[in-house]
């Protein structure tokens, strides 16, 4: 894989990845082929802002949760009210983190 692709790849998708994890997406898309470059560019991550911004609005009905793919939490929090809202004050601060991480993962699975 060329190191310019992979660079730009990275400026415009830095933000929905931990910066500790930069350096070993780099790694390892420039160890990619050329096959799988079409599929990596499609990719759609969610946005951890998004999330966030989500989680102030609606957090106790577990919609952020449901957003990112935590179907199973989402329900629990649902159920709870957000853990009667206290639940939904920890996501406040967690909430970008596991966007984050659900993104690692998703891109992890193509790698």
């Amino acid at each position: 894989m060329e190191a310019q692709k992979v660079d730009m790849f990275i400026m415009a998708n830095g933000k929905f990845f931990e910066s500790h994890h930069v350096a070993q997406i780099r790694d390892r898309l420039l160890q990619l082929d050329d096959s799988k470059w079409v599929v990596i560019q499609t990719l759609q991550f969610k946005d951890p802002t998004t999330s966030l911004i989500v989680s102030l609005l609606a957090g106790s009905l577990g919609i952020d949760r449901f957003m990112i793919g935590d179907t199973g939490m989402g329900v629990g929090k649902l159920l709870t009210c957000g853990g009667l809202g206290i639940w939904a004050i920890i996501d406040w601060f967690m909430i970008m983190g596991a966007t984050r991480e659900k993104n690692i993962l998703k891109l992890q699975m193509y790698l």
